[in-house]
C-alpha cells in the first residue's frame, strides 16, 4: 500500500501548535512519556503471552533501548513490546488525544488564564497526549511499529505542521520505535542537547528508575589514550578493540518500590511511580503503604491524587489499580481490588499466591482477592481519617475533589458505612466557611434536640433562602446543607448516626418547641386550628389536584406558605434523578403549610369569611401555592397562568 497523507483536525492542529511553541517549561518530560509508553507496551506483551499460548513471541529479553546519534541529531526510543496494528496507529496516534482534545484545550486555557504552571504541566498526562510532547523538542517524529503476531508493520511520520503520513512496512521489527529529529540546542528556551548521554541518564534516573523493564543505552566509546608514538602493532590492537561492540548500559535500577522498605525510598521516587501509573503530572495528595503477611501475602502501594480526573463520573471511566503477581504485571485497572466509590485511588498490588493466568471473571470470585478488597478499602478510609485529624489542609483538598464520590459508599458498602460517615464533612448553618462532621454536629446539639436536621438543594444559597429554614434560623438550630446530587440518595439509606435520627427539615411536621413552650402554646394552637379550619378545608378542595393536605405550619416565621413532603415520600429532586436515569416513579402529592401569622394568610381567612363566593379568592389560593412552589425551586405546572394572575393583581394596585 502506498504512503497516505492525512490532515490533522482543527483542534489537533491547535494542540500541536501549542506543543511546539513550548507550553511546558520542563521539556525533559518528553522522554519520560516515551519510556512510559514503551513500558506499557512491554507489560501488555507479557500479559498477552501468558494468556495466549498460540502467540509466537519471545519474551525472554523484553527491554527498552535508547539510541542517540549526535551527528544526525536524532534520538530513538525502541521497545520489543506488543506493538500496534495499522488500525491502532490511526486510532491512537493519528487522532490526537483520543480522550478529548477539545477538553484539553479548554482546561489548558483555564490553567493559563489562572497562571497556574503546575496545573498546566499536569494536563499532558491527564489527557493522554504524552506522545505529542515529543514535538516540544523535535521538528519531525517517526513512529515505526509492528504488532506481535502480525507480519505487516506501519510507519507514521509528521512534522507537526498540520499533516501526517502512514505507510506499510514489510520488514518492521516487532514492537515500536519512536525516532525524533531533534531541534537545535537552545539554552534560553530550555531546549537541551538530548543526544548527550549524561542528559539521557539524568532524565531516566529522575523519572523512570522504578520501571520494571531494563532501559538500555549503548555505551559510550572509550576515550583514545594512546599517543602518536604508539607502535603499528598497537594500532592493530586498537582497531580490533574499536570493532568490538561495547555492552549496553542499563540506566534504571528496576527495583519495585513497593517491595523496598520505606527508609530506602524517597518521596520523589514514590511520586514518580505515581505519575507513571496515573499519567498525572501532579504529585499525589497521599501515599499509602500496606504489607500483609501470613497465610496470604501481598504488598500494596496506593496513592490518593490531588485532583479529580475529568471523567470520574462517566460510565467508561477506567477505574482500578495495577495487579502484579510476584512482580509480574498481570492486569491494569483491576476493578476487583477496590470498591467503585474509591475509584479515584491509583497504585499497585503485588500478590504472592495468585495464578499468573488469572482473569477478571475469576477475580470476582477469588477469596483472596475479596480479602484484599476489604483490607485495602479499610486502609484507604483509615488514611483519610488520619488526614482529617493531622493534615487539615490536605483533607480539605481531598474532600473538595472526592467527597461526592466517597459518599457513594454510603449506599453500597454497609460494612464500612460508619467509617465513611466518620470521615465525611458537610456544610452547615453553624459556620459559613468551615465544614463539620456528624460527630461535631452531635456534640453541639442544643439541649433536648433529638434529631440531626438537614436539607438538600442545588446550592447553599438556595437552601439558606428556603422558607423551610425560618424556624430553625429563629431558634439557632444547626442544619446540614447537602448540595451534592448523591446526598438526595444516601440520606434515604442512612437513618441514624450514633443513635440520632437524620431528619429532613422539608419533610413531615416540625415541632421545635420545648415541653414548657408546648404547654404554654397548646391553648393558642387549638384556638388557631379552630379559626383556620374552614380555610384549610376550602383550600384543600381548591388545590386538591396538587396537594393532599393543607395545614398550619410551625416552621414558618416570615413566608406565607411552604410545601413539604410526607415523611416517607420521595422528594421532587430524587424523582427528577430517577427520571433522568430512565426510571419512572409515581408522582406523590405533597403538603401545603400556611403561616397563620402572615398578613396574606390571615387576610385570606377574613376575606373568605365575608366574601365566600368571590372567584378572586380562589385565584389567591392558587397564587399562594405557586409562590410556595417557586420558593423551594420547584417548577410551575402552568407558568403562563401564574404570570397572568400575578399581572392582574399588580395592575389592581396601581
Amino acid at each position: 500500500m502506498p504512503t497516505e497523507t492525512f490532515e490533522f483536525q482543527v483542534e489537533a492542529r491547535q494542540l500541536l501548535h501549542l506543543m511546539i511553541h513550548s507550553i511546558y517549561s520542563n521539556k525533559d518530560v518528553f522522554l519520560r512519556e516515551l519510556v512510559s509508553n514503551a513500558s506499557d507496551a512491554l507489560d501488555k506483551l507479557r500479559l498477552e503471552a501468558l494468556r495466549d499460548n498460540s502467540l509466537d513471541v519471545d519474551v525472554s529479553d523484553l527491554h527498552i533501548d535508547i539510541e542517540a546519534d549526535k551527528s544526525a541529531r536524532t534520538l530513538t526510543v525502541r521497545d520489543n513490546g506488543i506493538g500496534m496494528s495499522r488500525e491502532e496507529v490511526i486510532k491512537l496516534i493519528g487522532t490526537i488525544a483520543n480522550s478529548g482534545t477539545a477538553a484539553f484545550l479548554r482546561e489548558l486555557k483555564e490553567a493559563q488564564d489562572a497562571n497556574d504552571a503546575a496545573s498546566t504541566e499536569g494536563l499532558i498526562g491527564q489527557f493522554g497526549v504524552g506522545f505529542y510532547a515529543s514535538f516540544m523538542v523535535a521538528d519531525q517524529v517517526t513512529l515505526l511499529t509492528r504488532r506481535a503476531g502480525e507480519s505487516q508493520g506501519t510507519r507514521w511520520t509528521s512534522d507537526g505542521e498540520g499533516t501526517y503520513s502512514i505507510e506499510d512496512v514489510a520488514d518492521a521489527p516487532q514492537g515500536t520505535s519512536v525516532t525524533l529529529r531533534l531541534k537545535p540546542e537552545d539554552s534560553e528556551d530550555r531546549l537541551h542537547d538530548y543526544t548527550a548521554p549524561w542528559k539521557i541518564r539524568e532524565i531516566v534516573k529522575r523519572y523512570s528508575d522504578f520501571i520494571t523493564w531494563p532501559i538500555r543505552m549503548a555505551a559510550e566509546p572509550a576515550a583514545k589514550t594512546s599517543d602518536a608514538s604508539d607502535s603499528d602493532d598497537a594500532e592493530g590492537a586498537d582497531d580490533a578493540e574499536k570493532a568490538a561492540p561495547s555492552e549496553p548500559e542499563t540506566l534504571n535500577s528496576m527495583k519495585a518500590l513497593w517491595a523496598r522498605s520505606r527508609d530506602e525510598v524517597s518521596d520523589d521516587e514514590y511520586h514518580e511511580l505515581y505519575k507513571h501509573i496515573s499519567h498525572d503530572w501532579n504529585e499525589p495528595l497521599e501515599t499509602i503503604r500496606l504489607h500483609a503477611e501470613g497465610t496470604f501475602e501481598y504488598q500494596a502501594l496506593l496513592f490518593i491524587p490531588a485532583h479529580a480526573p475529568q471523567d470520574m463520573f462517566m460510565q467508561d471511566f477506567k477505574r482500578g489499580i495495577q495487579l502484579y503477581v510476584k512482580r509480574v504485571f498481570i492486569m491494569d485497572h483491576c476493578e476487583a481490588l477496590l470498591p467503585p466509590y474509591l475509584r479515584f485511588v491509583k497504585g499497585v498490588v503485588d500478590a504472592q499466591d495468585l495464578s499468573l493466568n488469572v482473569s477478571r471473571e475469576i477475580l470476582q470470585q477469588d477469596r483472596q482477592i475479596q480479602l484484599m478488597h476489604r483490607r485495602l478499602a479499610k486502609k484507604v478510609l483509615s488514611t483519610i481519617k488520619d488526614m482529617r485529624t493531622s493534615h487539615a489542609d490536605r483533607y480539605a483538598t481531598f474532600w473538595r475533589e472526592f467527597g461526592p464520590v466517597l459518599k457513594e459508599g454510603l449506599l453500597s458498602d454497609f460494612e464500612n458505612r460508619d467509617a465513611i460517615l466518620g470521615v465525611s464533612s458537610f456544610a452547615s448553618t453553624h459556620d459559613a466557611q468551615e465544614l463539620t462532621t456528624l460527630r461535631e454536629y452531635v456534640e453541639r446539639m442544643k439541649e433536648g434536640q433529638q434529631d440531626i436536621y438537614f436539607m438538600t438543594g442545588e446550592s447553599r444559597q438556595a437552601i439558606e433562602n428556603s422558607p423551610h429554614m425560618e424556624a430553625f434560623r429563629a431558634k439557632g438550630i444547626d442544619v446540614l446543607l447537602l448540595t451534592d446530587p448523591v446526598d438526595e440518595v444516601w440520606v434515604q439509606a442512612v437513618p441514624k448516626f450514633e443513635g440520632k435520627q437524620l431528619r429532613s427539615i422539608a419533610k413531615g411536621e416540625v415541632d421545635l418547641d420545648t415541653e414548657e413552650e408546648k404547654a404554654e402554646a397548646d391553648s393558642e394552637r387549638e384556638k388557631r386550628q379552630e379559626e383556620y379550619a374552614d380555610l384549610l378545608t376550602w383550600m384543600k378542595e381548591r388545590l386538591g389536584e396538587h396537594v393532599k393536605e393543607v395545614r398550619l405550619s410551625s416552621r414558618l416565621t416570615v413566608s406565607p406558605a411552604c410545601i413539604v413532603s410526607d415523611t416517607h415520600d420521595v422528594t421532587p429532586a430524587l424523582q427528577s434523578m430517577y427520571r433522568a436515569m430512565g426510571q419512572e416513579v409515581p408522582t406523590a402529592k405533597r403538603i401545603l403549610e400556611l403561616n397563620p401569622d402572615h398578613a396574606l394568610v390571615s387576610g385570606l381567612r377574613k376575606a373568605r369569611a365575608t366574601r365566600e363566593g368571590d372567584d378572586g379568592l380562589a385565584e389567591t389560593a392558587e397564587l399562594i401555592y405557586d409562590m410556595a412552589l417557586l420558593a423551594e425551586g420547584g417548577e410551575l405546572t402552568d407558568p403562563a397562568r401564574f404570570v397572568k394572575l400575578m399581572a392582574d393583581r399588580l395592575k389592581r394596585t396601581l
